[in-house]
């Protein structure tokens, strides 16, 4: 992701700023979707494992990232803290 784009970006619900996942963070969420352990706040499931994702600052939200377009959504967040081993 270009970086002057993640320098703009911010989470809609809380104003934070964001940076992209690690790769092992990365695979961390990726293994709870696999393990359909991803919901998003809306309640549907996260069903296709994702290449990248956004986090905010606190660690409290993930976005996912859809062909290099962050999906800024608050409702398809995802809460980190329902994610067992993604380590913030």
């Amino acid at each position: 992701m270009d970086k002057k784009l993640l320098d703009i970006l911010c989470c809609p619900a809380s104003k934070q700023s964001l940076s992209l996942l690690s790769s092992n963070q990365l695979d961390a969420f990726n293994t709870a979707i696999n393990a359909g352990n991803a919901v998003q706040l809306d309640g549907q499931p996260v069903t296709k494992p994702l290449k990248e994702a956004l986090m905010t600052r606190d660690g409290k939200l993930l976005y996912r990232i859809d062909d290099g377009i962050p999906v800024l959504l608050a409702e398809e967040a995802v809460a980190v803290a329902s994610i067992d081993g993604l380590v913030v």
